[in-house]
C-alpha cells in the first residue's frame, strides 16, 4: 500500500518538484498540496495523509503552529522540509510533534529515505537539534495570570504598575513573578524578558 503524502510549501515550484519526486516512487502517492499553513491544516483533515511534508516558514500560519494543529486533529507523521537555518525554530516544531527535519538542499535520496523512516514510525532529527532539545527543555505552561505578569514585565512595567493594571496587590505580583521566574529558569526581570523572547512566550 502506498503512503499518502501532503505537500505544504508556499512556493509552487517547490511543490511541483516534490510532487514529481514522490509520485515517481512506488511506495508514495501525493494526495494534496497546500500553499499556506491554514490550508495545510484544512487539507490534512480532508485527505488524511500518512505523512505531511511541512515547510517551516509558511504564510498565514507558520509551520510550527500548523504542525501542532494537524497533530491535535489526527495522527499523520510530519516531516519538516526547510531552508530555515535556526535550530531554535526547528526545535520548536519538533516539540510541537514533528517527527523529523530535512534541509531543502538535501539530496533527493536523503529526503526519500527520511520520509520512509518517518512513515515507519522513526524519528529523523539532526544531532545539533537533538543537542538543543536536551540542553533547552520546553518551558512549563504558564497560567493566564502568570502570562499577564510576564507580558507586563517585558513591556517594562514596575510591580506597582502591574498591580494597578491587573487589579491585584503588589504582593500578589511578586508572588506570581517568583513562580514565573522558577518556571522559565530566570533570576532577573531582564533575564526573564530575554528568555521570553527567545522561547516565543510573549502574547503581547
Amino acid at each position: 500500500m502506498k503512503s499518502k503524502v501532503l505537500i505544504c510549501d508556499d512556493h509552487a515550484v517547490v511543490r511541483m518538484g516534490l510532487r514529481a519526486l514522490f509520485e515517481n516512487e512506488d511506495d508514495f502517492c501525493v494526495v494534496g498540496e497546500a500553499k499556506n499553513g491554514l490550508e495545510a491544516v484544512r487539507m490534512a483533515a480532508e485527505v488524511k495523509p500518512d505523512i505531511v511534508l511541512m515547510d517551516l516558514m509558511m504564510p498565514r500560519l507558520d509551520g510550527v503552529e500548523a504542525t501542532q494543529r494537524i497533530l491535535e486533529a489526527g495522527n499523520p507523521r510530519v516531516l519538516l522540509l526547510t531552508s530555515y537555518s535556526s535550530s531554535d525554530g526547528i526545535a520548536r516544531a519538533i516539540r510541537a510533534g514533528a517527527c523529523g527535519v530535512v534541509m531543502k538542499n538535501a539530496e533527493y535520496d536523503e529526503l526519500l529515505e527520511a520520509a520512509r523512516q518517518v512513515v515507519s514510525g522513526r524519528q529523523v532529527i539532526p544531532r545539533d537539534i537533538r543537542r538543543l532539545l536536551a540542553e533547552d527543555p520546553p518551558v512549563p505552561e504558564l497560567s493566564p495570570r502568570q502570562q499577564e505578569v510576564l507580558d507586563s514585565i517585558c513591556r517594562g512595567l514596575t510591580n506597582k504598575d502591574i498591580a494597578k493594571q491587573l487589579g491585584i496587590s503588589v504582593a500578589s505580583v511578586k508572588s506570581h513573578l517568583e513562580v514565573v521566574f522558577q518556571k522559565i529558569g530566570a533570576a532577573t526581570r531582564a533575564e526573564a524578558a530575554a528568555i521570553a523572547m527567545r522561547k516565543h512566550l510573549l502574547k503581547l
